[in-house]
């Protein structure tokens, strides 16, 4: 099953989509927010009686609204570790972002007056199902997670690094610096272990790894995240990008005019174009 929102921003319905055909769900909810992602059950089993809809030409938002905590999960690829002049970590970094990053897959990214180091990451995102607090071990994540969006984790590399004061978060958190969906997987439909994750600037290739080669996987990344902080139902976990973004020093960075497409096999393509601040998108 996919959970996805069309709409306008504010205004959004939720959908639901079971081989194929996509259902109007706002008979049985209001938006796939905290709770409804602790009642998938209750959607499945009701999917053949809702209304089949036509989702074409209508705006696709995130699927996942209104998180209490969206976590990121830092320098997860030993490759990018290196190119962002690192080593792996011994443990999980994690960093935080705002709710209000969140944006629709294709809605355009403003970048901010000051702005000179605009990123791209491409990033699996998990969703958080049922609360995870203290799990005995990385086998019990699994009946925690209501499933696995595709995630852009842009960040302001002068912020996040030269005027951060030692945290990244300055440099995550500017509105619409989390393009999330365009749909959320369950995972009966999407197995995270190995699935191809790719991005492109202008059309030109940019990352191209696979979800193999994270340093900690899903169910460490929730393992060990619950034994610090208790992740509630419709929390969003980013679990980090791989090599070929910007700082690295081989590609520049985002600047106005610029189009950003990301795509992770199994959970769908987004694509951004860049504006100044001010600019009518």
């Amino acid at each position: 099953m996919k959970l996805l929102h069309i709409g306008d921003r504010g205004a959004e319905r939720p959908v639901i989509e079971v081989d194929g055909v996509h259902r109007d769900a706002s008979s049985l909810v209001d938006r796939f927010t905290g709770e409804a992602f602790g009642d998938l059950d209750r959607l499945r089993e009701a999917a053949a009686d809702l209304p089949e809809i036509d989702i074409s030409g209508q705006r696709i938002g995130s699927p996942v609204l209104r998180p209490q905590s969206v976590v990121c999960i830092g320098m997860n690829y030993a490759a990018h570790a290196a190119e962002s002049g690192g080593t792996p970590p011994q443990r999980p970094i994690i960093f935080f972002k705002t709710p209000n990053t969140i944006a629709g897959p294709d809605d355009p990214v403003t970048i901010p007056q000051g702005s000179v180091k605009t990123d791209w990451e491409v990033e699996l995102g998990i969703v958080i199902g049922r609360a995870a607090w203290r799990l005995a071990s990385p086998d019990d994540a699994a009946a925690h997670i209501a499933g696995y969006v595709l995630a852009n984790d842009l960040s302001e590399r002068t912020w996040q690094i030269e005027e951060s004061g030692g945290q990244w978060s300055k440099g995550k958190c500017a509105p619409g610096y989390n393009p999330v969906g365009p749909w959320v997987a369950t995972p009966d439909e999407f197995d995270p272990s190995d699935v191809a994750l790719r991005s492109w600037v202008n059309g030109e290739p940019r990352q191209d790894s696979r979800t193999a080669d994270m340093i900690f996987d899903v169910p460490t990344i929730v393992h060990h995240l619950s034994q610090y902080l208790r992740l509630e139902p419709g929390d969003l976990v980013l679990t980090g990008t791989p090599e070929g973004v910007a700082l690295s020093g081989r590609f520049p960075y985002l600047s106005p005019g610029d189009v950003v497409e990301v795509e992770i096999d199994g959970l769908g393509r987004q694509r951004q174009t860049y504006v100044s601040e001010g600019e009518q998108a």
